[in-house]
């Protein structure tokens, strides 16, 4: 009888290696980051840690052994929901991985923008000493945290170091620590107006995308910031461009973008009162232990045992 197949779908540490064969000592473990050279595994592998969109015509078409699939991210809407979701596979995330390196890009981009530090290392380049109109404090204000999962939650108790009001919002309603009101989806209008700042930490998910735009930025303070480290289409891009020429907001700290990378033409590029980093808010020197140490294999010892992984298990309907 062959041996049950596992496909770590990277070149993992040897230490992280040895911890997933002392789980399943019984299966055969493949490891490579080159998936043509993986072909014929992944035809037969039952469990794959880590997939990439190369893997996907072979998944589909060729597997019929698999059961599992661990992802590196912690969205999944660039897997192939519908067709997994027909072939009975179970999808876990790395939801939670994110929530430290995450918030801490987001406290960085909400005081680079009120701090004036993006204008100083501009102005530092050219030898320049201008208090570029620095006045602005984000203590005591009011932050609009969209998406209270885990990033969402640790950044509502960053902001509370620094005596924010919290506003949340989150599909259920559901109180939370940290969050001074918590409000569902459709409550939006209610919540944007109060904001000094709005944070999106949101999957992208049907409902989600085009979420905010020309309507969204109306409403919301012109002396409020958008920080978006959730999914570029989340907001109508063009529309946020046309916010921030206007004054209809007062600035942006943005990681994620409708297209990626970032047009050279975008004109968010050369805004002085944007942020831009390259989708690299959840970069972190402890993801690949978080990954597997906290996710992976609390899940793998519940397979083994027959159980179906259940730690940031994706709901196929609602998309995350």
């Amino acid at each position: 009888m062959s041996k049950r197949k596992m496909v770590v779908n990277l070149d993992l540490d040897q230490q992280f290696m040895e911890q997933i064969k002392d789980v399943a000592p019984n299966w055969e473990i493949v490891s490579g980051k080159d998936p043509d050279k993986l072909q014929q595994d992944l035809k037969d592998a039952e469990i794959i840690l880590h997939w990439k969109k190369a893997i996907e015509q072979t998944i589909l078409e060729h597997n019929d052994q698999l059961k599992w699939i661990q992802t590196w991210s912690a969205g999944v809407n660039n897997l192939p929901l519908e067709a997994l979701k027909d072939k009975d596979v179970s999808i876990t995330s790395a939801n939670g991985v994110h929530a430290y390196p995450i918030s801490e890009t987001i406290f960085a981009l909400m005081l680079g923008l009120t701090r004036k530090i993006h204008a100083y290392v501009r102005q530092q380049q050219q030898k320049q000493w201008e208090n570029a109109d620095l006045k602005l404090e984000i203590h005591e204000k009011t932050i609009g945290v969209l998406g209270v999962g885990a990033i969402g939650l640790e950044t509502a108790k960053i902001a509370k170091a620094f005596g924010m009001k919290v506003l949340g919002v989150r599909h259920s309603g559901k109180n939370a620590d940290y969050v001074d009101e918590m409000y569902t989806p459709d409550q939006l209008a209610d919540v944007l107006p109060q904001c000094d700042f709005v944070v999106i930490t949101l999957p992208l998910t049907d409902e989600t995308e085009n979420l905010f735009g020309a309507e969204q930025f109306s409403q919301m303070k012109n002396s409020s910031v958008l920080i978006n480290i959730g999914r570029g289409p989340i907001v109508k891009e063009e529309e946020l461009v046309e916010a921030l020429q206007s004054g209809e907001i007062a600035g942006a700290g943005l990681d994620v973008f409708a297209t990626e990378p970032l047009p050279e033409d975008s004109p968010l590029w050369e805004m002085e009162n944007v942020i831009v980093t390259p989708h690299t808010a959840g970069a972190t020197e402890h993801y690949t232990e978080r990954v597997i140490q906290d996710i992976f294999i609390p899940n793998l010892k519940d397979y083994i045992e027959g159980e179906k992984p259940s730690k940031n298990l994706v709901d196929f309907d609602k998309g995350y």
